[in-house]
């Protein structure tokens, strides 16, 4: 196993981690500023995680990645996700999470996490546990 191998996985644990929180943070009913706030910080760090992940999986496949937007293109054209002009939403939109503090973009911003945001992260989490577990499988 490289050491790139193993990066991709170090991201897999880090954004998974965040991924997860922000689950829990998404089952809030009725959030209070703060928990929103916090449910946003958590979309954000899935997100770049997310994009760091991408680009470690890229530079396994040979590929020189420098930024979030071409880690986003070569994962599409791969087929490693499946929704690309999402995901060219969602980086476009990453700069309006950083105004939660004003509660009607915060409520905005909280509906699109849930309704768009989540449903890219939860299928590029599905993918990676899905490639962990198949390299798990290979080295046994």
């Amino acid at each position: 196993m490289t050491d790139q191998d193993i990066r991709w996985q170090q991201r897999f644990a880090q954004f998974e981690k965040a991924y997860l929180l922000l689950q829990q943070a998404i089952e809030i009913e009725t959030p209070s500023i703060i928990e929103r706030a916090g449910l946003v910080q958590f979309y954000e760090r899935s997100f770049e995680h997310a994009c760091e992940l991408l680009k470690d999986h890229a530079r396994v496949q040979g590929l020189t990645v420098v930024s979030p937007r071409v880690a986003i293109k070569e994962a599409c054209r791969s087929g490693l996700l499946t929704a690309p002009r999402q995901w060219e939403i969602a980086l476009q939109k990453q700069t309006q999470t950083r105004m939660v503090y004003e509660e009607k973009i915060a409520v905005e911003v909280e509906g699109q996490i849930s309704d768009l945001y989540l449903p890219l992260l939860e299928e590029l989490h599905s993918t990676f546990s899905k490639k962990l577990f198949e390299k798990a499988e290979v080295l046994q």
